[in-house]
C-alpha cells in the first residue's frame, strides 16, 4: 500500500517509519499516526493492510476521543465508528446496556429541545454554537446520550437557561 497518499506531509525517512509504527500498537506515536490515517482514508481494506484489526479495535476509543476533541473529519469518524461496531466481537456487543434511557436524561433532553425550539434554533445551529455535531444534539434531546456537567452548562448558557427543572 502507498502510505504516501495519506502521509504526504512526511519526509521520506518519517514515511518509512510510519509503516513500522502502525504495526506496533505499543509505539508512542501509534495513536497519532492511526488518527492521521483514519482521518484521511475511508477504505477499510487499505487500512487493515497497515494495521491489524485487533489493534484498530483496541485503539479506536482513544482515536475516537481524538476525533471528538479536534472535531476533525467528522464524516470519517462516523465511518470508522461503524467499522469498529461491525468488528466488535458479539460478546462485547451483548454487554452494552439495553432498554430505555434514564428518566433524567429524557427529561433533560426534552427540556433542552423545548428551549431550543422556543428560540427558533435548528439542531445544526445549536450544535455549531456548542462545538458539537448535530447527531450529538439529536441524541441528547432524545435522552440517549450521557453528557458531562460541563457540556450541560454550555448548552444551558447558549439557550439562556438559568434553572433546570430536574426534580
Amino acid at each position: 500500500m502507498n502510505v504516501k497518499k495519506y502521509f504526504w506531509h512526511l519526509n521520506p525517512k518519517a514515511l518509512a517509519e510510519v509503516k513500522k509504527i502502525l504495526k506496533d500498537p505499543t509505539h508512542p506515536k501509534f495513536t497519532e499516526r492511526l488518527f492521521s490515517l483514519l482521518s484521511r482514508c475511508d477504505n477499510a481494506k487499505e487500512v487493515f493492510k497497515l494495521v491489524r484489526q485487533k489493534d484498530f479495535i483496541k485503539a479506536w476509543p482513544q482515536v475516537r476521543r481524538r476525533f471528538t476533541k479536534t472535531n476533525q473529519a467528522p464524516d470519517f469518524k462516523a465511518w470508522w465508528e461503524t467499522v469498529y461496531e461491525q468488528l466488535l466481537p458479539k460478546s462485547t456487543i451483548s454487554k452494552q446496556p439495553k432498554g430505555k434511557p434514564a428518566a433524567i436524561f429524557l427529561k433533560t433532553g426534552k427540556f433542552l429541545k423545548e428551549k431550543r425550539l422556543e428560540r427558533n434554533i435548528s439542531q445544526l445551529d445549536f450544535a455549531l454554537q456548542a462545538k458539537m455535531t448535530q447527531p450529538d444534539i439529536s441524541a441528547i434531546e432524545a435522552g440517549k446520550k450521557n453528557i458531562t456537567l460541563e457540556t450541560l452548562i454550555r448548552l444551558c448558557q447558549i439557550l439562556d437557561i438559568k434553572n433546570l427543572p430536574l426534580a
